[in-house]
């Protein structure tokens, strides 16, 4: 019988091995976290797709990842597989595409910010839902993505207004707080 190694897969090697399983499901692998001071050590798994991460996938892609990973014979460890959070900044078209409908901050390369609801990215711009402030009524902004320094989803503790989320592209049913 073989000896179990006492080390855990580098970041790069759990990339490697989960990325075609992940992508084949329609997930894109975000980051992978290796804690090798925790015990047991842990292996957070950060993934993310067009429609989001519900429980029903994280479910599949652990038991994937873990049939996977259980091929290494590696130290015992932790294997957590979890969506980026709302705390994640938006750093990439794909970030913002998948945001489409979700509040956000911006903060523009001139120092300004802006607060709206997300809609559709459209080459090298996104659409963003602001209220006017003298009339209240919603406006469509286009957003050039290189002029975004930072973009944050804000968490929402009340419905969003129906008109705002026509505006954004979004119906009331697809929108997620």
């Amino acid at each position: 019988m073989a000896e179990r190694s006492t080390a855990l897969p580098s970041q790069r090697q759990v990339i490697e091995l989960l990325d075609g399983e992940f992508a084949r499901t329609g997930f894109d692998i975000e980051d992978v976290v290796i804690d090798t001071a925790a015990r047991p050590p842990r292996i957070t798994v950060i993934a993310d797709g067009d429609d989001g991460l519900d429980l029903d996938a994280v479910a599949e892609l652990s038991r994937a990842a873990s049939a996977l990973l259980d091929e290494l014979d590696t130290a015992p460890y932790v294997l957590e597989v979890t969506s980026p959070g709302v705390e994640r900044p938006l750093t990439t078209e794909k970030h913002f595409r998948r945001a489409r409908g979700r509040k956000v901050e911006l903060t523009l390369s001139d120092g300004s910010t802006l607060t709206g609801r997300l809609g559709a990215v459209r080459g090298s711009t996104v659409d963003l839902v602001l209220r006017e402030r003298a009339r209240g009524e919603f406006v469509v902004r286009d957003i050039a993505l290189g002029t975004i320094t930072n973009a944050v989803v804000q968490v929402e503790f009340s419905p969003p207004n129906p008109h705002e989320l026509e505006l954004a592209g979004q119906s009331g049913k697809e929108a997620s707080t």
